[in-house]
């Protein structure tokens, strides 16, 4: 490892797709279910890589750097780049809000300090390495997103990142498939208290979620605990032409370019954070209206024939229970809804669409879309209202024939779904 380190430090750029090749690069030949990079190390030399791992390479090229495993490798190397970082490097996980919440965090530590942070959501057992290895001298804050659908991955990616303080945003039944239920969940997000708690690291943590502070409570941790909470902070939250504005003591009022009263407590962990390392709370607040959120994550879009409340990168029962009864309190008639099916349930996948197909049935809308097997089978059973489809590419023929107009449109669904080509096709 210590020369692999040793070449990493000459050639500090990192590329696992050929496709995405820069002069000098250190390419790592990575497996999936459908490659092996092993295959494309020539090419990633022939296009300039400085150096390739490798663990199963059949070329003679001294250039290949041959590893036992390359993805042990990879990780091995952002650990060891890791320990030789001196700053305050947070991190965070949950069910819900990771990624925005990550942003607004970013957005606030960004005002005083130069930020490395995870990009998007690369925030797997390849993407938190990834990100790790982009720290350079000119990191002062290290700030990376922890994702997990199967029991250990936190604690495994913990190891890694050993953060400095952190955050869970919340825990609820989300990749159940993996964690079999929610005490899976809890024990497996609860990996980042354990840490913090043993190496007498800061927790951030929204003290008005009873899962949470009985999370806190189980691990007895008492100490180095930053509060946030929407009661204790005082906070009146409203939406105006559907955009999150809130007042909270001590601070302006925050106009933010979000969608929904559910990014309130996203908001109040990036305030805390930003009161945590001494920022300004005037500049915090500007730094949080500022963000814009992309990537079909709480985004409201006007097109020329609707307003959209794009939120179609993630579902599980409660970010779609809480993205229904945000489209139900805003003003306004004419509310759509275009639902996809939500992945990675397991056994309890049924029940659950079955549960929010009802909750649709109680609500005041003028058109709901379901698109895929799970919510086409729940509303055939229910005998709900509503129009099915078994792809998105069947609703965007349909709405192209029967297109809305001068509507308020919630879409979403899990990722695997693909409603974002709704919008991309631009029949909304």
């Amino acid at each position: 490892m210590e020369r692999l380190y040793a070449v990493f430090e000459k050639y500090p750029r990192i590329c696992t797709d050929t496709r995405q090749i820069n002069p000098g690069c250190l390419f790592f030949a990575l497996k999936g279910e459908r490659f092996d990079g092993n295959q494309f190390a020539g090419e990633a030399l022939e296009k300039g890589a400085a150096y390739a791992v490798v663990d199963n390479y059949q070329g003679t090229d001294p250039r290949c750097i041959r590893v036992p495993d390359v993805l042990r490798a990879l990780q091995d190397l952002a650990a060891m780049h890791r320990s030789g970082f001196r700053g305050p490097v947070f991190a965070l996980t949950g069910s819900n809000g990771k990624t925005t919440t990550k942003e607004l965090i970013h957005a606030v530590l960004s005002v005083n300090y130069r930020v490395t942070a995870t990009q998007g959501n690369l925030n797997n057992h390849i993407g938190v390495p990834l990100s790790i290895l982009k720290m350079n001298r000119d990191t002062e804050v290290g700030l990376f997103e922890m994702g997990a659908s199967h029991p250990g991955e936190i604690a495994f990616l913990t190891e890694i990142v050993r953060p400095t303080a952190g955050l869970i945003t919340n825990v609820s039944g989300s990749h159940l498939e993996g964690f079999g239920d929610l005490e899976g969940v809890m024990r497996c997000k609860g990996a980042l208290y354990d840490y913090l708690a043993s190496t007498g690291g800061t927790v951030f943590c929204h003290v008005e979620d009873p899962v949470l502070t009985g999370m806190l409570l189980e691990r007895k941790i008492m100490e180095n605990v930053v509060p946030y909470g929407i009661k204790r902070q005082g906070v009146k939250a409203w939406l105006q032409e559907g955009f999150l504005i809130f007042s909270l003591k001590g601070y302006p009022d925050i106009t933010t370019h979000l969608a929904g009263l559910y990014n309130v407590p996203n908001v109040l962990a990036a305030l805390a954070v930003a009161e945590h390392y001494r920022i300004e709370r005037t500049k915090a607040v500007q730094a949080v209206a500022s963000y814009v959120p992309s990537n079909n994550r709480s985004q409201w879009i006007k097109t020329s024939r609707n307003s959209l409340i794009a939120d179609a990168y993630n579902a599980n029962p409660v970010s779609m229970t809480l993205a229904l009864e945000n489209l139900a309190s805003l003003d306004g008639r004419g509310k759509v809804a275009i639902l996809g099916d939500m992945l990675e349930l397991g056994p309890v996948s049924a029940r659950e669409h079955l549960g929010i197909v009802r909750m649709v049935e109680k609500m005041d809308l003028e058109k709901v879309f379901w698109v895929g097997p799970y919510f086409t089978q729940a509303v055939h059973q229910n005998g709900a209202k509503g129009f099915c489809f078994p792809k998105v590419e069947n609703l965007i023929d349909h709405l192209k024939k029967n297109p809305l107009e001068g509507n308020i449109v919630l879409i979403k669904g899990s990722n695997g779904i693909r409603l974002r080509e709704l919008i991309a096709s631009g029949v909304c």
